[in-house]
């Protein structure tokens, strides 16, 4: 016993040396009770900020704590902060993972004590053998989850306007390096953590100096000011977070390269938006591919977190009524999909550093209040919070530490998970049906076949090709993979149950063979030797081909992806070559091709090779020449795309989209429109979908607090990117709607996408458009069926008469019958009832024969929902999804869906690609 007490009184003597060796800064802890608007508001885990003799803390840096009132921090700012950490402590690295698209650098954090970071590459191989469960057996699994610390990755900074996280996670870091309280240590000892410490920097800067340009003066939080920056990074908006299938955006792309070198087995996304703390569950219905492993994960985490904070006397703190769970897009869902855990928090936040009263009375959110207790939410907020950005600090800070604690405390236990959901895919892939997925080398767009492949990589699902015998040529994808589950998800079709209690988060629907125009099959046994398959090991490309023989060159077209780009390249190459468009179909030699194929004259063979090899076209040559009144020449157009300075999300998309495709264009907003002439300039005027009405694109952002600059200056040197203005207020006016109208009346084409369509309807630029309430239709993003009213029609030239295409919640038009020859396309292939031939009798006329129709092939028709779930269809079933309606010399191309949805909806692409290449030819 005695030996005993002294050992203990010789271990707590240590203990307290150890804690009284380190100096707490007195001063930057009154500071953070300063800023902290209540006591309920301040835990006791953000306290005990240490002093430091030799690593200077925020405040010694910056000169103002984290979360002091108008302070916000630019990337060169914060990353210099974590450089200078680096310097000073050996428990901290930097280094740079990935450059936006406006050149700056995204950087990643290593924090891990002496072991950790002097065998970095040694945890990062543990981590590596245990996410493939084939090259590492149960046994030698144990053997290295003894010996493998869990790797915990913090992600801040997505979303511009969400701007607390970026601040947290450098006085998170100092904590992390600096302290040797008990639970600090073992979080550093036993973890790994990884810190993304602004993933969307572009927009960080633009947001930032938007907070000190505007919003820093505000008082009123609800005072109806614009919060945010017109644009976060060149391209793309919120939905930065919606890019995890394509992986296009540099965010998404540093957020990959993160989680392939170092799997870690939590990703937590700190986002800011819902009062006070929101832990990812979600309602449902969850993912059908999530391994159940991981849903037990997130109920466990989030409830550990909520126990946390409710230990520390904090409110607020919920989980489950907020989002559902089932969309794989997100940037954190690269881990979910990969066998590891992804989660994010909601905080809420002031979109700055300042302090507001905040009104909660009218938040609910799965149909209860924001304030009342729940079996998820057991210690609600008041109706009424005054609200800093330090409490914002607060309660990110405190629910990160709760999570870092629980995974420390817990790693044998997730690094056995994180190995287990390998076995399941795998044992899946080999037990359950399907067994592989086949790519067919026969394709109408054999280039986007490739795409498929290239996407599917990008994922880490591994893709082989047959090398040889008949197939040879073919991609399979076989399903005993590590990933397995990931490669369902994004091959078949999502059934979404339209019984679900809670509208869906996102869309609904992404099974990339529709989205892409690609056959994909599914394969409930191998169809090949398995020695005539090789793994692809680089970007797969496809290479077309020239066959026949004569003079003349021809190209069948399939509405491939490429053809614009090839033709827009032909015409800068070779001025003088003529492009044709066959307005009937044309016999060349065997070959016979469809109407809206391309008959090319005065092209070099030189020329001929380099659209095969550059942009996977196949041509014909022949010696036949189409009649010249059979075809019309095609003359490239100047194209606008316009964009609004109140909604930029989907312009950013369309702009990405022609560029990625090599298609030239010019960007406009109001006050080119206010400008006119716009005839003169261009030819085709693109405007992609923008939240609103026609008021709203009339009069844009309120003149209430203009005139607003979004310009560069050496004061804010992030605006005036990728547009500038010297007054984003107000929107275009009368006067610019009646320049527009005047465009299309000279000869010119409007091209309106989903939601803009309101415009030239609401405007009156068009007078035939009417606007349709469907009675009950619930559409979230979905893939359905479509079908072919005007055959002749250029713009669904290479399309069958029923193909698919996504939609979404998007408003509906219709024209009376006398104008039904507008309508291009419908939804579903069933006619409206007003189009139903009368068959019955007719007093005065003799009895008509009524001809029986032929039944669709197999006896059945074709369902309208391919993927996803659609709610009351009859009542979208026949209604127009694109029109085309004459104004003056011009046209109005007006579509109720967005073809160029998120760089995703490939295959509907070519609907506006055709518009282009025909857009004069439109009559």
């Amino acid at each position: 016993m005695k030996i005993r007490f002294y050992v203990g009184l010789l271990f707590g003597l240590f203990a307290s040396t150890l804690l009284n060796a380190q100096t707490i800064d007195e001063e930057y802890n009154a500071k953070i009770k300063e800023f902290t608007t209540d006591p309920r508001f301040l835990p006791s885990s953000v306290l005990g900020v240490v002093d430091h003799p030799e690593i200077p803390s925020p405040k010694k840096h910056f000169g103002q704590i984290i979360g002091a009132p108008g302070v916000m921090h630019g990337t060169k700012e914060i990353y210099a902060y974590y450089q200078l950490l680096a310097k000073k402590s050996p428990y901290l690295s930097i280094k740079q993972v990935e450059t936006t698209e406006e050149g700056r650098p995204i950087y990643m954090v290593i924090i891990g004590n002496d072991d950790s970071m002097n065998r970095l590459d040694h945890y990062k191989g543990q981590m590596a053998k245990l996410a493939d469960p084939r090259i590492t057996s149960p046994d030698q699994a144990e053997e290295i989850i003894a010996d493998s610390k869990p790797v915990y990755y913090l992600n801040g900074g997505m979303h511009s306007t969400e701007m607390g996280s970026p601040e947290m996670l450098m006085e998170l870091a100092y904590r992390l390096v600096t302290s040797e309280d008990k639970a600090i240590t073992y979080i550093r000892e036993n973890l790994i953590v990884l810190i993304n410490p602004v993933s969307e920097p572009d927009g960080r800067d633009k947001q930032v100096d938007w907070y000190h340009r505007y919003t820093k003066a505000r008082t009123d939080y609800d005072d109806n000011f614009p919060k945010s920056t017109p644009y976060w990074g060149k391209y793309v908006f919120h939905d930065n977070n919606r890019d995890g299938l394509q992986v296009s955006q540099g965010i998404t792309k540093g957020i990959f390269k993160i989680f392939f070198e170092w799997h870690p087995l939590v990703m937590l996304d700190l986002h800011e938006s819902v009062p006070l703390l929101y832990i990812s569950t979600g309602t449902g219905p969850y993912n059908e591919q999530v391994d159940p492993i991981t849903i037990g994960e997130w109920q466990i985490m989030a409830n550990s977190d909520i126990a946390s904070l409710a230990a520390q006397g904090m409110p607020g703190a919920f989980t489950w009524a907020f989002y559902d769970g089932w969309w794989p897009g997100y940037g954190i869902w690269v881990a979910n999909n990969h066998n590891a855990n992804g989660r994010f928090y909601e905080t809420f936040g002031n979109a700055g550093a300042n302090t507001y009263m905040r009104d909660l009375s009218n938040a609910r959110y799965a149909g209860d209040p924001a304030t009342s207790r729940e079996w998820y939410r057991p210690d609600p907020p008041t109706q009424k919070v005054y609200w800093s950005a330090r409490n914002n600090i607060n309660y990110m800070e405190a629910g990160v530490l709760a999570s870092l604690t629980y995974a420390a405390h817990n790693g044998e236990q997730l690094l056995k998970n994180f190995y287990q959901k390998g076995v399941n895919s795998i044992q899946k892939g080999k037990t359950e049906g399907p067994k592989a997925f086949v790519i067919p080398k026969d394709q109408k767009d054999p280039a986007m076949a490739a795409y498929l492949v290239n996407q599917l990589r990008a994922q880490k699902i591994e893709v082989h090709k047959a090398v040889n015998g008949e197939k040879e040529g073919d991609y399979e994808v076989l399903l005993d993979q590590p990933y397995r589950n990931l490669a369902v998800n994004l091959l078949t079709e999502q059934n979404y149950p339209k019984e679900a209690k809670f509208p869906p988060y996102d869309d609904i629907a992404w099974t990339l063979g529709y989205l892409y125009g690609v056959e994909v099959e599914k394969q409930d046994s191998i169809a090949y030797d398995l020695n005539d398959l090789k793994m692809v090991s680089e970007d797969a490309v496809y290479t077309g081909e020239i066959s026949g023989s004569g003079s003349n060159y021809y190209l069948s077209y399939t509405a491939q992806n490429t053809v614009l780009p090839a033709l827009y390249w032909l015409k800068s190459e070779n001025g003088k070559a003529e492009i044709h468009v066959m307005e009937n179909e044309f016999v060349a030699g065997p070959d016979t091709l469809s109407m809206g194929s391309f008959y090319f004259k005065g092209i070099s063979q030189k020329q001929a090779e380099y659209l095969t090899t550059n942009f996977g076209l196949d041509l014909i040559k022949g010696s036949e020449q189409p009649k010249s009144e059979e075809t019309h020449i095609v003359t490239l157009p100047k194209v606008a795309i316009y964009h609004t300075w109140f909604n930029t999300q989907d312009e950013g998309w369309s702009r990405y989209t022609f560029e990625q495709r090599g298609i030239p264009y010019t960007s406009i907003d109001k006050d080119d429109l206010k400008a006119g002439g716009l005839r003169a300039k261009y030819d085709v005027i693109l405007v992609p979908r923008a939240r609103g009405n026609g008021s709203d694109f009339i009069h844009g952002v309120t003149t209430e607090f203009g005139p607003m600059p979004f310009t560069k200056t050496d004061e804010y040197p992030s605006h005036g990117f990728p547009d500038s203005s010297p007054d984003i207020t107000g929107g275009p006016g009368f006067s610019g709607i009646d320049n527009l109208k005047k465009f299309v009346e000279e000869g010119g084409l409007i091209i309106t996408l989903d939601n803009s369509t309101n415009m030239v309807a609401e405007t009156g630029i068009v007078r035939n458009l009417e606007s349709y309430s469907a009675s009950g239709l619930f559409h979230p993003g979905s893939v359905v069926t479509v079908k072919i009213k005007q055959t002749e029609s250029p713009v669904l030239y290479g399309f069958p008469e029923t193909f698919p295409i996504f939609r979404g919640n998007g408003p509906l038009y219709r024209v009376d019958l006398k104008d039904r020859d507008m309508m291009l396309l419908q939804y579903g292939t069933k006619p409206l009832k007003d189009e139903v031939e009368y068959t019955g009798p007719i007093m005065g006329m003799p009895d008509q024969e009524i001809e029986e129709k032929a039944k669709p092939e197999g006896g059945k028709d074709v369902p309208y929902v391919r993927s996803g779930m659609v709610r009351n269809e009859q009542t979208i079933i026949g209604q127009g999804s694109i029109f085309n309606i004459p104004v003056g010399k011009g046209n109005v191309l007006a579509f109720t869906f967005d073809p160029l949805h998120r760089y995703l909806n490939h295959h509907d692409a070519p609907l506006v690609w055709n518009a282009l290449i025909n857009w004069n030819h439109l009559k």
